[in-house]
């Protein structure tokens, strides 16, 4: 969901003649983007969690995710991801900005628009930090903790089938993790809006989301069997 709020007017940039966004538009596309992937960074810490009781509690997997207790968790990370990122934008929107307007980035994003603001932007970059640690460190923090956990529930797993099919629960989300973290907290946590902050956020803009699919359906082992059988017929024919 992240693509469809930069994506688009990148290209509409790109292929038109006019490269410009409205004031109001800036900051609703910068709110968005952020909402969303605050929400991205909670969803990815729960899915970690779904991961260890499946590892470390299986027999009461199905009795502690039952309907309910999935739903509330599917709300949380969309209610936390759009309230946090609220703060840091208002805090923006609040700054002075009386020129130059050029935005040096392909979307609009906090440090790009704070370096642009005639008032003193201290407080917004605190915000923004803020938000970025309680958004990116403390879930990737929670990630860490749970494969901990993980891991040492996957040493005491005698079976070497019993292990691979445990590591295998847990890989491809370990490297869309990583991807998505890496990145967010190096640009967010100490905003400085340097011209390496457009490299890195064509990771987890373009790149990551263009990976997703990927990572995650090559692990499916109706994927693998179908990905099989059609090299097997090209080599046969």
């Amino acid at each position: 969901m992240i693509v469809s709020v930069t994506i688009p007017k990148l290209l509409a940039i790109l292929i038109q003649t006019s490269n410009s966004i409205s004031f109001f538009g800036c900051f609703v596309q910068m709110y968005t983007f952020n909402a969303l992937g605050e929400t991205e960074c909670f969803l990815l810490a729960l899915m970690v969690f779904d991961r260890y009781l499946a590892i470390s509690n299986p027999l009461r997997y199905s009795a502690i995710m039952n309907t309910r207790f999935c739903c509330r968790l599917a709300v949380l990370p969309w209610f936390l991801g759009f309230v946090i990122s609220f703060f840091p934008t208002t805090f923006t929107f609040l700054l002075d900005f009386c020129g130059p307007n050029e935005v040096d980035h392909f979307f609009c994003d906090f440090a790009p628009l704070q370096t642009l603001a005639c008032s003193d932007p201290s407080f917004s970059i605190m915000m923004t930090s803020l938000a970025a640690v309680v958004a990116t460190v403390f879930p990737f923090l929670a990630i860490v903790g749970f494969y901990i956990h993980i891991l040492y529930t996957m040493l005491k797993i005698k079976s070497k089938e019993g292990k691979m099919k445990a590591f295998s629960t847990c890989s491809s989300h370990l490297i869309v993790a990583c991807l998505a973290y890496g990145s967010a907290i190096i640009v967010y946590v100490r905003p400085k809006g340097s011209h390496y902050d457009k490299f890195l956020a064509l990771t987890y803009t373009v790149v990551t989301p263009l990976l997703n699919p990927f990572i995650y359906t090559l692990r499916n082992r109706e994927v693998k069997n179908a990905f099989r059988k059609i090299t097997l017929t090209h080599l046969d024919g």
